[in-house]
């Protein structure tokens, strides 16, 4: 690559990651039908034809603000450091990332429920599929495989299991804030309910994995 081309590359990552950004916001707060491509291209430093010429259509456009909403989770969960910590640890760190990532990103909580509507069809056709998921299951894989072979871990459920356990409160508990504090009158996101939230989660994934093992 030639000096002239490096720079030329490096703003080219630059256009694209801004049109990512804000095309999240937009597809967040409207959906895929009610998203805007000419909002979109207005709120960045580029046009209408430019966004077409880097994501093809809308739709993928779309596509790629998945992918890489699904992208970030997979590289915080690979690059969680658990190998050198006991089974149980390991796992209550787990769920401490999901917890915070859920929180701190209710765009990708929408971007998920916007997609089911859509019965996932974009998902299906990615090309990187296999990338959205593996990370989760074989940080999950490890964890389990050796608090089992230390007799801690109950062995009739596997990764998946727990990713859809762990995953399921922290969706729920972002999801459905409004819901809830319009029929129970309390915020699930509120300060000062947030470490009881946390600790409830890991608390019941250690106990669901560990109850009952070792005992007649």
């Amino acid at each position: 690559m030639t000096t002239e081309s490096r720079p030329r590359q490096r703003d080219a990552d630059r256009t694209r990651a801004e049109i990512l950004d804000v095309a999240t916001g937009e597809f967040a707060a409207r959906g895929l039908a009610g998203a805007r491509v000419d909002e979109i291209a207005a709120r960045t430093r580029t046009t209408k034809r430019m966004l077409y010429y880097y994501f093809g259509s809308k739709d993928g456009l779309y596509l790629a603000v998945l992918e890489r909403a699904y992208l970030g989770i997979r590289s915080l969960e690979q690059h969680l450091e658990v190998d050198e910590l006991p089974p149980t640890a390991a796992l209550r760190a787990l769920c401490d990332l999901t917890f915070d990532h859920h929180e701190a990103n209710p765009e990708f909580i929408r971007l998920v429920s916007i997609e089911n509507i859509h019965h996932a069809e974009h998902l299906r056709a990615s090309p990187i599929r296999e990338g959205l998921s593996g990370p989760a299951l074989e940080v999950l894989e490890g964890i389990l495989a050796r608090g089992r072979d230390a007799g801690l871990f109950r062995d009739d459920v596997d990764a998946l299991d727990i990713h859809l356990l762990i995953s399921s409160f922290c969706v729920f508990r972002t999801a459905n804030r409004h819901t809830v504090a319009a029929v129970f009158d309390r915020d699930m996101l509120a300060p000062d309910r947030r470490d009881h939230y946390r600790r409830m989660l890991s608390d019941l994934v250690v106990e669901f994995l560990t109850a009952h093992v070792g005992r007649s």
